[in-house]
């Protein structure tokens, strides 16, 4: 066992660790022949996954192609409900459906997230079969894992607040506590899952690999985070007058936070065909199925 999650043929050798506080991010091991396999934890989740078969568009037997599509589907919704012409046309009751149901593809897209983190492989030396992997299981030593339980946790927030928006509390105080209050929540959540999927990607508390793949999708995933975070202080209501404290930030952090999601998404799908990382000078990128 090395020093993440996954079994190793002992014969290998471990020649560099690159870490993010307690969690393992990438290994990299020298085999008997002296050739160097560089394990990175993103890389190896998305190359875990089971019945991959289908095209770049079209794959409903890979979990990782359904992450993809429901968190586009959610980040649409959560784009054109900001937009007054689709406010216009709805009405206020539609348009609060609308984000619910968004709210609703990203569960659904960050309960995936949570399943394709429980499958992944613990072992490079043997085939696993599907019962010998979990679910959902709890992973501390996993920064992937904590990435997605957190954001699972923030797209839960956003279902109350999006659910309540829909017939709104009457007063101050209870429109505050009952919309606003799992808003910023559930914003939190989602600024600290991307920085998390962030620093997996990048190896680290700042980084620059724009040729990765996985780094761009973190990296727009975490502008999402922050624009949703401006959206929800937007949306803080003012005690003096009871309106937002910033319509103009809640409709444009909403959408601009909704844009980003919505393309770190689509460029899930072409991880899914290839995960593709940036190798170290000399090391060799290598499938689980070829060890």
């Amino acid at each position: 066992m090395a020093g993440a999650y996954i079994e190793v043929p002992e014969d290998w050798t471990l020649v560099r660790t690159r870490r993010f506080g307690p969690f393992v991010t990438s290994e990299t091991f020298r085999r008997p022949d002296g050739s160097l396999y560089r394990w990175t934890s993103r890389a190896h989740r998305k190359r875990g996954r089971d019945g991959s078969g289908g095209s770049l568009l079209f794959a409903p037997r890979a979990i990782a192609w359904w992450i993809a599509v429901l968190f586009m589907l959610g980040s649409a919704c959560f784009a054109i409900g900001p937009l007054p012409f689709y406010l216009q046309a709805v009405g206020s009751t539609g348009d609060a459906i609308t984000y619910f149901v968004g709210s609703i593809f990203f569960t659904s897209a960050a309960l995936c997230q949570l399943v394709e983190t429980g499958v992944a492989p613990r072992s490079l030396t043997r085939r696993e079969t599907r019962r010998a992997r979990r679910l959902l299981s709890i992973e501390i030593r996993r920064i992937d894992w904590w990435a997605c339980a957190v954001q699972f946790a923030g797209t839960l927030f956003f279902n109350v607040t999006t659910a309540r928006s829909i017939h709104p509390p009457s007063g101050l105080a209870a429109g505050k506590n009952a919309i606003w209050t799992p808003d910023w929540r559930g914003s939190l959540c989602f600024i600290i899952a991307s920085w998390l999927a962030y620093a997996e990607a990048g190896h680290g508390w700042i980084s620059w690999r724009p040729r990765s793949r996985g780094w761009r999708i973190a990296a727009l995933n975490m502008a999402g985070s922050i624009a949703f975070l401006a959206s929800a202080f937007g949306a803080y209501v003012l005690p003096t007058t009871g309106e937002a404290a910033s319509l103009f930030w809640t409709n444009a952090g909403t959408f601009v936070g909704a844009c980003c999601f919505f393309a770190g998404a689509a460029l899930l799908l072409p991880e899914r065909v290839r995960p593709d990382e940036i190798d170290e000078p000399g090391a060799v990128a290598a499938t689980a199925a070829t060890t």
